[in-house]
């Protein structure tokens, strides 16, 4: 997605054992690195010795890795193993024949320790064809002001005006959240054969709908 800083450039394998002793995946995930993923490809690490960009609000690298895939579908396990593994900003591309696609989740400074980071969201582009022309990296001052560029262009959700981008995911988050609750609550209206509780279901479900159409749109431009 990005054309990254010829300095940045590391293209280091990254061993599977590596990411099983500090992501410590379970058997099942560990059964989806070896069938669907191939190679591990640590590809850049964007600091201030390869930026010229200050440290800020404990961002002090931002790392990119590149997946190799065996199969076109990718177990979100893994890159939340990856990501539980790695205590940095990072990003993903995935690669499968002549696709690719990008993935990031969304992470913060702990609050009491400085050496955690809390994922709270997790953010994947649709595929795109591998020759997709990469864009600049966004415009910033220092490697927080990057990674948040960032980050809003992998958000499936045009930020607000002013919007800061912990409202953005937060908002990505409610809306994540009602619509999988609009979906059981359809499931559950389909089943049901009783009117009066039919009635119920019927009213929940336009109440989420509701909400979910003040979280998706933009508001009125003002005058």
């Amino acid at each position: 997605m990005f054309t990254y800083p010829k300095q940045a450039e590391l293209n280091r394998v990254l061993p599977k054992a590596k990411i099983y002793a500090h992501g410590r995946p379970g058997k099942a995930v560990k059964e989806f690195f070896v069938s669907q993923v191939g190679e591990i490809m640590w590809k850049y690490i964007l600091s201030p010795e390869t930026t010229n960009l200050s440290v800020r609000h404990g961002v002090q690298e931002i790392q990119v890795f590149e997946l190799s895939l065996k199969t076109p579908e990718l177990d979100e396990a893994v890159l939340r193993t990856l990501d539980r593994a790695i205590p940095f900003p990072l990003f993903f591309q995935i690669i499968h024949t002549d696709r690719i696609r990008f993935a990031a989740p969304y992470k913060r400074p702990h609050e009491t320790d400085s050496g955690k980071w809390i994922t709270e969201a997790f953010f994947q582009t649709e595929w795109l064809p591998k020759e997709t022309p990469l864009r600049p990296l966004p415009v910033a001052l220092d490697l927080a002001a990057l990674y948040e560029g960032l980050i809003r262009q992998h958000i499936p959700l045009a930020a607000r005006p002013g919007e800061s981008l912990k409202d953005q995911v937060a908002r990505h988050n409610s809306i994540m959240a009602k619509e999988k609750e609009l979906r059981q609550l359809t499931t559950r209206l389909q089943q049901e054969k009783q009117f009066n509780r039919r009635v119920e279901l019927n009213s929940a479900a336009k109440l989420l709908k509701s909400q979910l159409g003040e979280l998706t749109t933009q508001p009125p431009a003002r005058p």
